[in-house]
């Protein structure tokens, strides 16, 4: 009876209970989404962070069920029957496709189902089939958006009362909560624009345009557009916060297209951003952030799934038009991960190793879940994304040997070479920043750029031990940063909770034979981690050493970290910001509202 229900099934019934599977998920994804206001209203930062967790496993939860209705047509008290295709052999891709593409061709986000329908093609049939007749390698559609019926945004021109305009803006967005001072809002966001941006004149020429789609994130909200005048266009963002009486109140003003890329960086968490159309929020977020892919701008809006269908296939299209070898990545090989580049492509490959050599005592199967517990977790803005790939098939003749070499010393048991291709059975893929060791050696003559650099380094620390994240390897080759200058972790293999860490001052020797002692006199558990001991292995040159203790020698001592660990037990989210503090508005009075 299963292989018959299997076998009669339509093409068309298959692409229905597809499409329908995608389409209870992408519901449930929108609740979620859109109760973002109502959680940003209640200042609800707990229940904030849950939401954005739980809706990352939507996708996975969703894609399982679908899976499971096309390989067991019965679901018995005992349990599933063996899947009697365990290939998917009695699938007709090519015409499930077809019939797949008339059911989503008039939808608004047409683009994510096709994403989908990889997804299920690719569990069905065990990873076996990648090619464009089977899925969506390529998209079926030359515009990824059908046309709009009604603008994304607001518009608003001064004439001739700024100040009016811009109350008018901030009033358009209809928070149930009242603005703690609109007159004042406006003044600061003037003034920062001439300070910032003279060259732009306010004028009766000026015309702002904002976004209808409020982008929620950690304790912000944040609306996003463009200031256009004769003169050129800028970008413009404005957090709104919340102040300890429940009042709203705008944190500062960012026209300026890196900082706004900050804003939206893959090391921050996916925004809660509420849009019937992904393609043309993703396309109007392109014009104001040209620097940024498709792919990194849709999973910014928390669309991370399709951020990977648009990785790949940019990635394809690079491949075919580049001529470039893999190589081994530069800096200190790591002891988990064999990491390779693409010189031409900005974009870090990982894979881990078959065998870890001591000290690691983590399996491959623990660094995936470190690798998950990131993809999870609030990065705020000191964590890099990743994109995680199975059985990827790439061109052998784009490997350099040095590199094919080092795949069959280390990663043998992932990796598969034919005389055509490597195979890769799982990696991972980030974003490439110079190692922050590297940047610092070749910097250690510009005492400007090594304070930035090394203050950075402290702040990220202090950034990730305030989200709960405790790196574990503090070593600065686990650190990379970005051209915007910001210090990013990387190297997940040892990174845990900060609340499971056990933080001690290193005990006072008892005996003067203590106190000569070449070996450690006093016990250590497996969580114990002595604070003291960082300043000794993380910088071996005195200047680095003294100039990083100046900036941040309180992560020197474990009463800082028991102190944050306190923090966190007592439920409390901690104001990270992604631009620069020194940019918020009426910092004298910040403490007042």
């Amino acid at each position: 009876m299963q292989e018959q229900a299997n076998t009669h099934r339509s093409s068309e019934d298959t692409a229905v209970i597809i499409s329908s599977g995608f389409q209870i998920y992408r519901t449930r994804y929108q609740e979620i989404t859109v109760g973002a206001k109502k959680r940003f209203e209640r200042a609800a930062w707990l229940d904030a962070r849950e939401a954005g967790h739980y809706r990352l496993l939507l996708y996975k939860e969703h894609l399982r069920s679908v899976v499971l209705h096309l390989t067991h047509a019965e679901v018995t008290l005992e349990g599933l029957h063996e899947d009697p295709y365990p290939e998917g052999e009695a699938f007709n891709w090519p015409q499930i496709k077809h019939c797949y593409l008339k059911l989503i061709e008039n939808l608004p986000d047409r683009e994510l189902y096709e994403t989908f329908f990889n997804s299920v093609q690719r569990q069905v049939s065990k990873d076996k089939y990648v090619n464009n007749a089977h899925m969506f390698v390529e998209s079926a559609f030359a515009e990824a958006a059908l046309p709009l019926t009604t603008d994304i945004y607001y518009t608003y021109r001064s004439s001739g009362d700024i100040v009016q305009m811009i109350e008018e803006l901030l009033n358009s967005f209809n928070f149930y909560l009242h603005w703690k001072d609109l007159l004042r809002d406006a003044g600061n966001i003037l003034r920062c624009l001439v300070e910032d941006r003279p060259e732009i004149r306010v004028s009766d020429d000026l015309e702002v345009q904002m976004l209808k789609t409020v982008f929620y994130r950690n304790k912000s909200a944040y609306l996003i557009g463009k200031i256009i005048t004769s003169k050129g266009i800028w970008p413009v963002a404005l957090p709104v916060l919340i102040n300890a009486n429940g009042l709203l109140y705008v944190d500062t003003i960012v026209c300026d297209a890196d900082e706004l890329s900050v804003i939206f960086s893959f090391s921050r968490s996916y925004f809660m951003a509420d849009t019937p159309s992904p393609a043309h929020l993703v396309a109007y977020l392109h014009t104001l952030l040209p620097q940024k892919t498709r792919a990194e701008l849709y999973s910014a809006l928390g669309f991370h799934k399709h951020g990977k269908t648009e990785f790949y296939r940019d990635f394809v299209v690079h491949l075919e038009n580049s001529d470039d070898q893999f190589v081994t990545a530069p800096g200190i090989k790591g002891m988990v991960m064999c990491v390779f580049i693409l010189p031409s492509y900005k974009t870090v490959f990982k894979i881990i190793k078959d065998r870890f050599e001591p000290p690691k005592k983590s399996t491959p199967e623990e660094v995936k879940q470190s690798y998950t517990l990131v993809k999870r977790h609030d990065r705020v803005g000191r964590m890099a994304d990743t994109q995680e790939f199975t059985n990827l098939k790439l061109p052998r003749a784009r490997f350099s040997e040095d590199l094919l070499n080092e795949l069959r010393n280390v990663a043998a048991c992932s990796v598969t070479l034919t005389d055509e291709h490597v195979v890769i059975k799982h990696l991972y893929t980030e974003r490439l920043m110079t190692p922050l060791n590297l940047y610092i050696e070749n910097e250690r003559d510009n005492e400007e750029a090594l304070k930035n650099a090394l203050d950075e380094y402290g702040n990220a620390i202090k950034d990730l031990a305030a989200a709960n994240i405790f790196p574990g390897d503090l070593l600065l080759k686990n650190f990379g940063i970005t051209r915007h200058g910001r210090v990013v972790f990387y190297d997940y293999d040892e990174i845990c909770y900060l609340e499971e860490v056990n933080f001690r001052t290193i005990p006072e020797p008892r005996t003067p034979e203590e106190e000569m002692s070449a070996e450690i006199w006093y016990t250590v558990g497996p969580h114990d981690v002595f604070p003291e001991e960082f300043v000794s292995f993380l910088f071996a040159r005195p200047n680095i050493k003294k100039m990083f203790t100046e900036m941040h020698g309180e992560l020197f001592t474990a009463e800082y970290w028991q102190q944050l660990q306190q923090a966190i037990e007592d439920g409390v989210v901690a104001d990270i910001f992604p631009y620069r503090r020194k940019k918020r508005f009426a910092r004298q009075l910040i403490s007042e509202l």
